[in-house]
């Protein structure tokens, strides 16, 4: 029995010293023919290894190789699956008796590996030699027995590697990768720590997984991960769910620097204020190329809301699709800076040559529905609205179905389209039961019209900048308001000082911020042609007054050239007036630039109405004789040299040898220089109407003191 047992240790020491004998004087290359053949066999692929080999049985396995390759299968290119500058693997001995794989170690340097996807196939997905590469949506690599064997693993690190992936839904690079793995088992615990490099950013990486046999079968595992770096903050703490692929679900914060977030899929955010934070946090759900927020609390930059969010990133363009609702939408910030140049008043000047950035409209597409309290656009505040949006492939379509403006409801909607080389927008809106206002006020900074209407607007524009825009609007519009005034113009008294006016070639008394003019009705509508308004239909309605308008105004060059035509449609007579006004237009001409308008009478045009008033209701018969055929051909002219007898035989007209004295000489008088129009008007309005002049500035004035707004 002794001699057995001697022999029985011989052999165990024979055995030993052979393990560590024979890897020192075993060639390498009869080593490096058989793993490669074995590893070929065993993956499916080629395997390759160029570098030394070292290779020990004592006191565990131990193998060490130096540039490794693993090819890619059948059409998936000549580059390699991996490459790896360095493999170490130490496999504990004893365990291996009882089917346990106790790995004490296994390094990657430098390695290099490319996965890649190419029409629904993958080259991740091993085989036996001689078999295909498997569908990407062959029912997943979680499966049921995928993992049979027992397992720990000690020093398990990736050094200073590289990751790859080329998809259908992008490329992406992970460069400087070094990863850390503890596993005491496959039923336990599974930790990874350590950092990865994405477009330049470092990016420190922590998980921790229940079970690695309950991952890889499918079964449902606690799971947490924390991704912090310069793009911000990502965690996660939930349980990854039991299916075939990878779906979790658990709570989520999110805090990212869109800046740096966008930087990381190869985009670029314009420098500002705006489009620089995003935070989420709440239930998160997720399976292959999606993710669902549900009960979100949800904030960009300064804008709160909350919610349910899915962004879909299994695609060339990821999409965002949100149902959300906010108190507060304030899209001030978003809008462009200072359009035109602004003159010391603070009218604009000139339009901005300046492109207008839109690249933020093509780094994803959305779906938005949401109910919002407040929407604040400039000075204009809109309530209760309901905003529909849609953003695919540069092209943003924004509806608002009903929202509360300023005492009334609206709808609107709006196009921003930045996919041809030429971005173009379209605006569309109705307001209804409008207060005008503050809508005015805050929209356009115009204070001067009170009352309660209906707005339409439709119009569309192009060019890359606010200029191009401006100059090439064209739409149509408009309007109609009941009940209302007219700050800063009292017309009416403007009407009854006419007579001064043209005398004095002044404007008249009836300007200024505490004048009004009443209406019971104003409305007209407009076209929009090459960035000019064109109006021809202006009308407003009063108990004393008729006003008519027509004009342009011009949007692009910021001009105006536009024509107010007020007459009075009953006796002035009691408030300063006379009968004869009745009927008698007062064109006022509003024209100039935005930033330096000029508001003047047309002198011609008030004196010629008043001669016509007069002779034809003072003059009696004279009226009727008057030559209409010449008063057409020759406007104010005609009809001034009918009433002075001007181009008439015997018409009262000095003759030849007649001097102004009526002494006749023997020489001819100078002839006198020609009068002009406007002065033969005036000589004639004063000589008509000079009693009456006197006696209406005092009861003008009378009048004013007791009842100035009318």
């Amino acid at each position: 029995m002794r001699r057995l047992v001697i022999i029985v240790l011989v052999l165990i020491a024979l055995v030993i010293a052979a393990a560590a004998i024979l890897p020192a004087i075993v060639p390498a290359d009869t080593w490096r023919g058989r793993l490669e053949t074995a590893a070929s066999n065993a993956l499916g692929r080629e395997v390759s290894i160029d570098g030394d080999i070292s290779f020990a049985l004592l006191p565990r396995i131990q193998a060490r190789a130096e540039n490794v390759t693993i090819a890619n299968p059948a059409g998936f290119g000549d580059a390699a699956f991996a490459e790896m500058g360095e493999m170490r693997f130490a496999l504990a001995l004893l365990p291996l008796i009882q089917r346990d794989f106790v790995i004490e170690e296994f390094v990657l340097v430098e390695p290099v590996i490319r996965l890649e996807e190419r029409q629904g196939r993958n080259n991740w997905t091993f085989s036996s030699a001689g078999a295909e590469a498997e569908p990407a949506n062959a029912g997943g690599f979680r499966q049921p027995g995928a993992l049979p064997i027992e397992a720990s693993l000690g020093d398990v690190r990736i050094v200073d590697g590289t990751l790859i992936y080329l998809g259908e839904a992008g490329d992406y690079r992970l460069d400087a990768v070094n990863l850390a793995i503890a596993l005491p088992g496959v039923d336990e615990a599974f930790t990874l720590t350590g950092q990865v490099s994405l477009e330049g950013q470092r990016l420190d990486l922590d998980a921790e997984l229940g079970s690695l046999r309950g991952f890889f079968e499918g079964a449902r595992v606690p799971a947490t991960v924390s991704v912090r770096g310069p793009a911000g903050d990502i965690s996660f703490d939930g349980e990854i769910l039991e299916s075939t692929d990878l779906e979790f679900q658990g709570e989520a914060d999110v805090d990212l620097s869109l800046p740096q977030f966008a930087a990381l899929f190869g985009s670029e955010l314009a420098e500002g204020d705006v489009f620089q934070t995003f935070s989420a946090n709440g239930q998160l759900r997720g399976a292959p190329g999606e993710v669902v927020f549900t009960g979100a609390n949800l904030a960009l930059d300064a804008i709160a809301a909350n919610g349910d969010l899915r962004f879909a990133y299994d695609r060339p363009t990821p999409l965002l699709d949100a149902m959300l609702t906010i108190p507060v939408l304030d899209l001030n910030p978003y809008l462009p800076e200072a359009e035109a140049d602004q003159s010391p008043a603070g009218a604009p000047t000139e339009w901005s040559d300046a492109p207008l950035d839109l690249s933020v409209l093509s780094l994803f597409d959305a779906e938005l529905d949401a109910e919002v309290g407040e929407l604040r656009f400039n000075d204009v505040v809109v309530t209760d609205a309901q905003l529909d949006a849609t953003l695919s492939d540069g092209r943003l379509s924004a509806t608002l179905p009903g929202f509360g403006l300023y005492g009334g409801r609206g709808s609107a909607s709006l196009v921003a389209n930045s996919r041809s080389t030429v971005p173009s927008y379209s605006f569309q809106g109705r307001l209804e039961t409008l207060q005008a206002q503050p809508f005015l006020d805050a929209a356009a900074g115009f204070d001067r019209l009170r009352g309660i209407g209906t707005l339409t607007l439709d119009v569309t524009g192009s060019g890359e900048s606010p200029a191009a825009i401006m100059n090439g609007l064209q739409g149509q519009g408009q309007f109609d308001f009941a009940e209302g005034a007219i700050v800063g113009v009292n017309l009416a008294r403007v009407i009854r000082g006419v007579l001064t006016a043209v005398e004095n070639r002044e404007l008249p008394q009836g300007f200024g911020d505490t004048e009004e003019t009443d209406f019971s009705a104003l409305r007209g509508s407009f076209a929009i042609r090459d960035g000019v308004v064109l109006n021809q239909d202006l009308t407003m309605l009063s108990p004393l007054l008729r006003v008519g308008g027509q004009g342009e105004i011009d949007l692009g060059g910021l001009n105006l050239d536009y024509r107010l035509t007020p007459r009075a449609v009953a006796s002035l007579t009691g408030q300063g007036g006379e009968a004869e006004l009745e009927g008698i237009q007062v064109p006022v001409i509003i024209s100039g630039s935005f930033s330096d308008p000029r508001v003047t009478l047309d002198f011609a045009a008030i004196a010629r109405g008043l001669v016509e008033a007069r002779a034809r209701g003072e003059l009696g018969d004279l009226g009727d004789l008057l030559d209409l055929d010449r008063v057409r051909e020759n406007g104010a002219a005609g009809l001034l040299d009918i009433l002075t007898g001007a181009g008439s035989a015997g018409a009262g007209a000095a003759g030849p040898d007649e001097s102004a004295s009526g002494e006749v000489g023997t020489e001819t008088a100078e002839p006198a220089e020609e009068p002009t129009d406007r002065e033969r008007a005036e000589s004639l309005i004063r000589g008509f109407l000079g009693a009456a002049r006197d006696n209406q500035s005092d009861t003008e004035t009378e009048t004013a003191e007791e009842n100035p707004n009318r």
